[in-house]
């Protein structure tokens, strides 16, 4: 069987545990992809070859003597540079952790090898994942693999391309403010946020600690939710998840959609909006309407406080999260200083990149004592009056059906010099993270000769009613099918 980094992971699991294919088959496929596309996208920050293929043997072996495996046996699986494998780097594209080695695997990455999925390698990101393009890496470039010139988005750029290129059918990205919706939107690849405590923290290196959350990439919804099921679930060691039952999802992808209730905001469709996007939504639309969804305006006033409040949050749990980061323990010391508070400054100064310092500066400023009840506070009051503005909708309809990002992809160095226009690329993304809501996004069109995302947006743990709005809307059109030219 040729290409087989063209299948999709659950056609893959099926070929191999009927032994149509061998896993060592599949792990080198892909293999042989990222050699041939990589240096075109810059993807992949590290790989584990070597690993990988003695997994793919083990794993051939056990299924030809008739021995259980798991349900992700031999699915090759990428991971962002700042979630914790055991014995690989974890630079979160910083030279601030350059060559520093995870010591311990992240919970989802224990989960992962306990279901014997394959590890490929770590991926390229925004730096600590802050960006919305990952021009921020201080390691590479990531391209989009629908036009080179153009941003695959962020901060999960390389999890989104390397799915996007056939390089690996499936990747674990993170998602602090829309950072797997938002790349998945401008690849044409799924992205699923899901529900904050749905999926264990413990082993992601901390951004903004209440608004974090592991998310998967995938090229259909199936696989999505494949990887989903087995990543998801409480975990002791981290005390924000939730002791939830977890679906099974595979029995949420069905067509049918009678009886669901779905809520377009028409804050979303305001100024900002590309019109080639606003048009593949609302063409989107009217396919839930067809397979039987009631579809119907709300309003979501509050959505326009999201993205501040977002960003004074988020900068100070960044401000305290990266205090760690002192050059004492791990990672770059500066060689030349003074004293333990020089070695500090340099260290940071030497090793985070301008974004970063952008956001620890912001951060501390809102923090301190003359500036905590004037912004820092009212962020949070604002983020409780959101939470209650989509709780007032999620009342009402099952599901918020909305654009992912306003427009598809950029060209490299195009919003650079532009902060807030960077920080406008995640306005439709934002508001899921601020209120810990799941979100899903699925390519639903073409503009400006690039993929445009729909996201859908649930009620909190309600990951199955995503699952079962993106598979109908999927199944009933040809995006899922549309490959880059590379």
């Amino acid at each position: 069987m040729k290409e087989l980094n063209l299948y999709k992971a659950h056609e893959l699991l099926d070929f191999i545990k009927n032994g149509d294919v061998k896993a060592e088959e599949v792990v080198t496929s892909h293999f042989e992809r990222i050699d041939s596309v990589d240096s075109k996208v810059g993807a992949f920050l590290s790989l584990a070859k070597a690993e990988a293929l003695e997994k793919a043997a083990e794993l051939d072996r056990k299924i030809s003597a008739g021995e259980k495996v798991g349900n992700l046996a031999g699915i090759p699986i990428s991971i962002k540079d700042n979630i914790s494998v055991k014995g690989m780097q974890n630079t979160c594209a910083s030279k601030i952790l350059e060559g520093y080695k995870a010591p311990y695997d992240a919970h989802v990455i224990e989960r992962i090898k306990g279901e014997d999925g394959i590890i490929l390698g770590k991926l390229n990101l925004d730096e600590f994942a802050m960006g919305s393009s990952t021009e921020n890496s201080s390691l590479k470039v990531t391209r989009n693999p629908w036009d080179l010139d153009m941003v695959p988005g962020g901060s999960s750029g390389g999890s989104a391309v390397c799915v996007a290129a056939f390089e690996s059918p499936l990747s674990l990205g993170t998602d602090t403010g829309g950072s797997v919706r938002q790349p998945a939107s401008l690849c044409g690849i799924v992205g699923l946020k899901p529900t904050y405590g749905r999926v264990s923290r413990y082993g992601a290196v901390a951004f903004g600690s209440t608004l974090d959350q592991i998310g998967t990439f995938a090229r259909d919804v199936e696989d999505c939710a494949l990887l989903n099921q087995y990543i998801s679930g409480l975990d002791r060691r981290d005390s924000t998840t939730a002791d939830v039952a977890v679906p099974d999802y595979k029995k949420s992808l069905t067509m049918d959609l009678r009886g669901k209730r779905i809520g377009v905001p028409r804050e979303y469709f305001g100024e900002g909006i590309d019109e080639g996007v606003r048009k593949a939504v609302y063409e989107a639309i009217e396919v839930f309407k067809a397979n039987g969804a009631e579809v119907a305006e709300c309003s979501l006033p509050l959505s326009d406080y999201a993205l501040a409040a977002y960003y004074i949050i988020s900068s100070a749990e960044a401000s305290s999260n990266l205090a760690r980061f002192d050059g004492i323990r791990y990672g770059h010391r500066s060689s030349s200083f003074t004293d333990a508070v020089d070695l500090y400054y340099k260290t940071r100064s030497e090793g985070f990149g301008p974004e970063v310092k952008r956001r620890i500066m912001l951060g501390t400023y809102v923090l301190s004592a003359g500036y905590y009840d004037a912004y820092y506070k009212k962020a949070l009051k604002v983020r409780n009056l959101i939470r209650k503005d989509f709780g007032r909708v999620l009342k009402e309809f099952d599901a918020i059906v909305c654009p992912t990002s306003p427009t598809t992809a950029f060209k490299i160095g195009e919003k650079s010099g532009d902060v807030l226009s960077m920080y406008l690329s995640d306005v439709y993304t934002v508001p899921v993270n601020v209120a810990g809501l799941p979100g899903i996004s699925v390519p639903c069109g073409m503009a400006n000769g690039l993929p445009v995302g729909l996201q859908i947006i649930g009620d909190y743990y309600r990951e199955d009613v995503l699952f079962n709005l993106a598979y109908s809307y999927e199944q009933s059109t040809e995006w899922h099918k549309m490959k880059p030219g590379i």
